[in-house]
């Protein structure tokens, strides 16, 4: 006897999904959660895949975010003094891998204008008597604290621009953003050749005796060597996989949870993964 279903119940099921769909969607989802359930439902009857579903979610938390949620903080961003010669500023674009640069007068609050690395390049074939920074600079875009993301990744569509920097309250630069932040809150980490891989020290940082700084991402190997513990890697790879499965759903920030002397605190989480956490270690 065969285990397939009759194609007549197949096309029911197929049906009552599809109206199903039509009707959530003729009535208009009231809330964020209703339009969810209605996609969940399509990526369990198989009409999307888990990414393309991941992709929805992170195009949905996208919507109701500003920019002062995601950016680069102003003690993270690397800029380029316009005072400096070549010489002084050649080997810093080189180790930090960027590929734009905010180019700054007396302080961080005095955007000059934006510099693409690619503008150098007239540099390596001897220019540099006549070189001049001002002459290739691009305009900076700057936008407020709370510019709504899903504005600003049509902005930087439209305009062809892949940088903006964001100014608080007061006038001041308290952060920057790119295209591919925003793009990573959609579809996840974006890694590129020049990504290095990353060692332990990268993953977890020390605050003081008792107390560190773990991402949620740090493997469970690493982390066991870093610690001298022996925190089993059977079902999970990460440090941040043993927390969600200790938690039993997907915690918030300011939720503990605590393994042997080790209390867990999340200091940054989102609907879809832990991000940040902080160690403590406690007596036993």
């Amino acid at each position: 006897m065969s285990d397939e279903l009759p194609s007549s119940n197949i096309e029911k099921q197929e049906r009552s999904w599809l109206d199903k769909l039509l009707h959530g969607f003729s009535t208009e989802p009231k809330s964020r959660d209703e339009l969810l359930e209605i996609i969940k439902d399509a990526a369990e009857n198989k009409l999307l895949d888990q990414e393309a579903l991941s992709i929805i979610e992170g195009a949905l938390d996208v919507s109701s975010l500003q920019a002062r949620e995601i950016m680069v903080p102003r003690s993270h961003i690397v800029a380029i003094r316009a005072e400096d010669s070549p010489q002084e500023y050649l080997n810093q674009i080189i180790e930090s891998g960027h590929s734009r640069f905010p180019v700054i007068g007396e302080n961080m609050d005095d955007i000059k204008g934006i510099l693409l690395a690619k503008d150098l390049l007239p540099l390596a074939l001897g220019g540099i008597d006549n070189f001049n920074l001002e002459t290739i600079l691009r305009p900076a875009n700057i936008i407020p604290e709370s510019k709504r993301v899903n504005g600003l990744l049509k902005e930087f569509r439209e305009n062809r621009y892949h940088m903006a920097l964001v100014m608080d309250e007061y006038g001041g630069i308290s952060g920057l953003l790119t295209i591919e932040d925003i793009l990573e809150e959609i579809v996840g980490e974006i890694e590129d050749e020049t990504d290095e891989a990353e060692e332990a020290s990268d993953f977890i940082k020390r605050i003081n005796e008792t107390d560190y700084i773990i991402k949620a991402l740090t493997p469970i190997e690493d982390f066991n060597e870093y610690f001298s513990k022996s925190l089993t890697d059977e079902d999970f790879d990460t440090i941040g996989g043993i927390l969600m499965q200790a938690f039993g759903h997907l915690p918030k920030r300011n939720e503990i949870a605590q393994l042997e002397n080790m209390q867990f605190r999340v200091l940054y989480a989102d609907n879809r993964q832990i991000h940040l956490l902080r160690l403590t270690f406690v007596n036993e």
